[in-house]
């Protein structure tokens, strides 16, 4: 007997099983048959196999049985597409069927099947279901069309779909008007260049008559798509905002936060004078209130909403303090949250309530919380005044517990107490200093040893103190060692006699022994800085430091606006732009708020400060450096506060060996107070080469910066302009040009002084612009200006300032000011120098985007008389980080194909067509591709400048 007995077998197998079920003709077989099909392949067994026995099971009047095969379906048609269209037919046929639950299911199915070959097969049966008289077959054809519109965009156009759904926006269903904008928004999403939700007063009427009637969810895509429109005055806004309050009371919480949505944003709107603003704060309060109710996770998500509301307005839950308060089975992620709430609300009318809150907090058993209680108390010190006492009285209570974290925590928020309040609560410090040993976190012990620094003068064996940091210096965090470096530095200008050992071996350490370069730089700095002037110095170190603010934490005003835009979304959870963590081809839309109407001044006046933030509402935080020309007019331009100004002989010291023997000098002249020891210096050697060239004049030549350093390669750069004639700015003559290298943008200016007066006190600030171009430092001119001195500064740029489209696209309004007057001049920036280094796409993704591209965005340029060959062309061009994808030779002719991508993420796509060997035809032919067409002119501009220099 051979062993092929094993390999013969009357058993067929599953699949046979089920095909020989699948063509049975009773009904209830067949039906049990497609279950165990659909049963096998939800838990992944592959029964492609049994496509065609499936399909033709969808003859058949019984809606189960047909919901399961176009179920599977569903699934399998990507798989077998040419099997797919053996079901074309039924499709076609079902979507005439007397049945509109059987229409719609039919329409549904063909939207969800993602294959090319089929699309242009149900195009006709999808019209049909558009204007069908159902309106259940109405609203779920109208998500087939966004479907659809994902898969083949363009059939989507040319059928001409788009404007039967713009209609069915006027539909006397709900819902039907609701899924219609939901497919709209949807594919105005893919598509941010096309107005496809053309809003109108007529339009939003009727979207706000079908809001009350239609679902929740519709409810949800109705009222997103209203925090779009802008209304075009205050009336306007009101009349909305009176129709959307009613949806506050709603159960579904994201119905709830959607209409809080449009609510802060129409209220922007409205004069704070109308008695109707006021009835709208009160009626936003309980909603919100309300949703503390919900489980953790829509807590969480609420209140991380409401954290945004509460700083662009506070007012609105200024009485609602109790509701935050922490409850014992809070899991810690809603109890942080509540805490950080609860410190922006604080104000002198709850302050005792709030810290009996937060003692009683700091005694939990959650080490994070307790650490962010201990820290709220801090903060709650510096916001409300009158509190200060009671909190320092709190945080002296809680050090005396000797639980090391809460210490730790206590000493770290004490520092910002004496930063807010100076000279006054000074009597702790001894307290502070018993607890010296037991600190081990980073942040704890550098907050210490600023206080030891600061007040050294204060603690009488503060050299003792610091010293004993001193001992594992390599060890510390550099956090801590930088910090060490400071205090050791100020203790040495306060007592230098006692400590002239101390300060050379943290200078030694600093510079010699350590590879940080920032703990190098500062070291390296304060050095000379001891070794060249002491008076100075003893200015820069121990200059009057400002008051910190209370709301250092705050989000910065103009991406307030933009996440008010976005209440209910992900961003409003992260707290971040959708731009920051959305990837892909979608274009993410910037949104901001609407500008005040109410406000006599044009919302664009550069003079008028940024829309939703008037003067005396937001909290101060630091301004972002390109926010409104205006700003530079209420800069001090009165001398400086503290001490004489610095004049220029005082720095040109000559040819002086800073870190030779430049510290014994300092000894001997016995300046100011400071008594006369030798000082031993480090070996030179141990010095950067630059680091020892002579000082010739102030900071600015101390590292070298403008001079002998080598261009590095990089885009090109134009000659510089002159951009404000010295007889329009009495005197001041600005010539500039913009450049690019390595991934930084800087603006290379040069200031002429053609006046008879000296200048100083220079400023610079951008109005907005259409690629958020901004100062990312100060103008930097160290010395004074004299008449007939030039000098030469490289400021560099950023490209996170205020967006606003402006024309030319490419124009830039520049204020310039200085101890005389503030001057105004505009200029256009080459549009390459804002072509990133990662610009480069791949084959596949380029041929994609060129064909999703649509035709009408192509804009054809020629570049006449430019007699280069592809090589030439293609490498002078990848210097400005235009890079060639693919080449090819067709007909004589060479093309290329390049990609580049601007700061902002919009892609441009070239075809530029070169006839080598052809010495009568120079002329070079360039076809660009962008969704944003506007930058294809810039663009060509670029391609011209850089090809012809």
């Amino acid at each position: 007997m051979t062993d092929s007995k094993y390999f013969t077998t009357t058993k067929k197998g599953e699949i046979f099983e089920l095909k020989a079920e699948l063509n049975s003709d009773k009904k209830e077989k067949k039906k049990e048959a497609v279950k165990k099909v659909i049963a096998s392949m939800t838990v992944g067994k592959d029964v492609s196999a049994l496509f065609p026995d499936v399909v033709n099971c969808m003859q058949t009047d019984n809606l189960e049985l047909k919901k399961l095969v176009y179920l599977y379906l569903m699934n399998y048609a990507k798989s077998q597409p040419d099997m797919a269209i053996m079901a074309v037919n039924t499709f076609v046929k079902d979507c005439e069927d007397p049945n509109p639950l059987i229409r719609a299911l039919a329409v549904r199915t063909m939207g969800c099947i993602r294959v090319d070959k089929i699309t242009e097969y149900l195009c006709e049966p999808l019209r049909k279901c558009l204007k069908d008289e159902d309106p259940y077959v109405r609203k779920t054809a109208a998500v087939c069309v966004a479907k659809l519109h994902d898969i083949n965009a363009q059939l989507v156009e040319d059928q001409g779909f788009l404007d039967t759904l713009k209609d069915l926006i006027s539909d006397s269903n709900p819902m039907v008007v609701a899924n219609a904008v939901a497919a709209l928004s949807e594919i105005a999403e893919s598509h941010p260049s096309s107005n496809l939700l053309d809003l109108n007063p007529q339009s939003i009427n009727k979207l706000l008559t079908a809001l009350n009637e239609c679902t929740e969810w519709g409810q949800i895509f109705i009222l997103d798509c209203l925090a779009n429109y802008t209304p075009k005055d205050d009336r306007e806004a009101q009349s909305i905002c009176e129709r959307v309050t009613p949806r506050l009371s709603h159960a579904n919480s994201a119905v709830v936060l959607s209409a809080v949505k449009v609510l802060m944003k129409f209220m922007e709107m409205l004069s704070k004078d109308l008695d109707y603003y006021g009835t709208l704060l009160k009626k936003l309060a309980p909603p919100l209130v309300t949703l503390l109710s919900a489980e953790p996770e829509l807590q969480y998500v609420a209140l991380r909403n409401i954290n945004l509301i509460v700083q662009k307005r506070p007012e609105i839950l200024k009485h609602e303090m109790k509701v935050f308060f922490v409850k014992y089975n809070d899991p810690i992620y809603v109890k942080l949250e509540k805490l950080d709430i609860m410190i922006r609300l604080a104000s002198q009318a709850n302050i005792a309530q709030v810290l009996a809150e937060l003692k009683e907090y700091a005694t939990e058993v959650d080490v994070d919380f307790v650490r962010k209680a201990v820290r709220a108390i801090g903060r709650c010190a510096i916001k409300v005044e009158q509190s200060a006492e009671r909190c320092v009285s709190t945080l002296l209570d809680l050090i005396q517990t000797k639980v090391n974290y809460v210490v730790q925590e206590a000493i770290v928020v004490i520092k910002d107490i004496f930063r807010k309040y100076p000279n006054k609560y000074e009597s702790v410090i001894a307290t502070l200093c018993e607890n010296l040993d037991s600190l081990d976190e980073p942040e704890a012990r550098a907050a210490m040893i600023w206080i030891v620094g600061e007040y050294a003068e204060r603690i009488d064996n503060a050299d003792e103190l610091l010293e004993s940091f001193l001992e594992g210096f390599h060890d510390e965090s550099t956090q801590v060692q930088l910090q060490l470096l400071t205090g050791i530095v100020k203790l040495f200008l306060k007592k230098p006699t006692e400590t002239q050992e101390l300060v050379q071996q943290v200078l030694s350490l600093a510079t010699q022994d350590s590879d940080n370069p920032d703990l190098r730089d500062r070291g390296y700095i304060y050095w000379r800085l001891l070794s060249t002037d002491p008076v100075a110095a003893k200015e820069v170190v121990l200059a009057e430091k400002p008051l910190i603010s209370e709301e250092t934490d705050l989000i910065e005003p103009t991406l307030l606006d933009e996440l008010i835009c976005y209440i209910g979304t992900l961003a409003s959870v992260y707290h971040k732009p959708p731009s920051a963590f959305v990837e892909g081809g979608r274009g993410v839309v910037h949104k901001s708020l609407p500008p005040r109407t109410a406000s006599s001044e044009s919302a664009e006046s550069p003079e008028t400060a940024p829309a939703g933030a008037p003067p005396g509402e937001q909290p101060d935080v630091i301004p972002a450096q390109g926010d409104l020309l205006g700003d530079l007019l209420n800069l001090d331009l009165g001398p400086p506060v503290s001490g004489p100004p610095l004049t220029t002989s005082s720095v040109q010291m000559g040819a002086v060996d800073l870190l030779g023997g430049g510290l014994d000098s300092l000894m001997g002249d016995e300046p100011e107070g400071i008594g006369g020891t030798n000082f031993v210096a480090p070996p030179t050697a141990a010095v950067p080469a630059s680091l020892g060239a002579p000082i010739s004049s102030g900071l600015s030549d101390l590292f070298d910066l403008t001079s002998g350093v080598g261009t590095l390669s990089g885009s090109y750069v134009a000659p510089k302009a002159v951009w404000l004639p010295a007889m329009k700015a009495k005197g001041l003559e600005i010539s500039g040009t913009f450049t690019r290298q390595v991934g930084s943008i800087s603006m290379d200016l040069q200031l002429t002084n053609k006046a008879l007066q000296v200048m100083t006190d220079f400023a610079i600030q951008f109005n907005r612009n259409s690629f958020g171009l901004a100062p990312a430092a100060p103008l930097q001119v160290h010395a004074p200006l004299s008449p007939n001195q030039t000098v030469e500064i490289s400021l560099p740029l950023s490209t996170v300032g205020s967006v606003m489209k402006m024309e030319p696209l490419n124009n830039l309004q520049v204020a310039v000011k200085n101890n005389i007057d503030v001057f105004y001049f505009s200029t256009l920036y080459p549009l390459h120098i804002l072509f990133v280094e990662d610009g480069k796409m791949d084959r596949q993704m380029f041929l994609a985007t060129w064909k999703d591209i649509p035709n009408e965005n192509e804009a054809q340029f020629q570049i006449r008389d430019c007699p280069l060959n592809a090589e030439a062309a293609s490498s002078k061009l990848q210097s400005s980080n235009i890079f060639t994808v693919a080449k090819r030779n067709v007909e004589g002719q060479d093309m290329l194909y390049q990609s580049l991508k601007l700061t902002n993420g919009i892609w441009v796509l070239a075809e530029l067509r070169i006839q080598p060997g052809n010495p009568s035809c120079t002329d070079l032919e360039l076809s660009l591709k962008c969704r944003a067409p506007e930058v294809s002119q810039h663009v060509y501009q670029a391609y011209e400048t850089i090809l012809k220099n």
